[in-house]
């Protein structure tokens, strides 16, 4: 545990020292957002409809622009050998990274929502617990799968390209599932409608979690 711990927050004391990350996913996602507000004339029933989708997307591609970093520094200070020698287990490893990916992408998150309701004007805090519980579900199978994608792409060229290539796709059913949650919740929908998507949601964290983390010492490697 206290390994995990470690580096956790050696890569939260270095986020917090430069905010490089956050502030290039905070204002990536703010611009998505004011873009798609001003671009098109939505009445309340397209955006409600759209809402969901146009929040997972935001959240999708500004997370994309954190975990492309997240062994960045590690590869190019050649501190990544650091890491692959340290008597601990990769398992560890892993979790420290997914970890602090983890809390910059739910702050980044927690950040932006206050605009979605400023711009397009959806209850998304008259049902905040909901809403809140069904994003962060989503955000951890996402950032697993990005930690482990994140570390087989920082030995390539193109790992800027490889990134989303490997991650979008498979990341995909907590997408669908992320968007039918959260388009019933703000439909004023019970929990009965949508138990379906919630549950698949939840399996999904569960192996998009332990698999990488069994997986992760042979992508490292690479």
């Amino acid at each position: 545990m206290r390994q995990i711990f470690a580096i956790l927050w050696k890569d939260l004391q270095l986020e917090m020292k430069t905010k490089e990350s956050f502030l290039s996913m905070l204002t990536f996602g703010l611009l998505i957002l004011v873009l798609f507000n001003f671009a098109f004339d939505l009445t309340p029933e397209m955006k409600r409809l759209i809402t969901p989708g146009l929040l997972w997307i935001t959240f999708l591609f500004s997370g994309i622009l954190g975990l492309n970093r997240s062994f960045s520094l590690e590869k190019e200070n050649m501190a990544i050998h650091g890491l692959l020698l340290a008597p601990v287990d990769r398992g560890l490893v892993f979790f420290g990274k997914f970890g602090s990916n983890l809390i910059i992408l739910l702050v980044t998150e927690l950040l932006t929502l206050p605009f979605f309701l400023l711009f397009l004007n959806m209850p998304l805090f008259e049902h905040f617990w909901w809403v809140l519980g069904i994003i962060v579900l989503g955000t951890i199978g996402f950032v697993s799968l990005g930690t482990l994608f994140s570390a087989m792409a920082t030995s390539t060229k193109l790992r800027e390209v490889m990134l989303p290539l490997l991650l979008f796709p498979v990341s995909t059913p907590i997408l669908l599932a992320g968007v039918a949650c959260l388009r019933q919740i703000l439909s004023g929908e019970p929990f009965t409608t949508y138990r379906q998507w919630f549950s698949l949601l939840v399996v999904f964290d569960i192996i998009f979690v332990v698999v990488p983390s069994l997986i992760f010492e042979y992508a490292i490697e690479e």
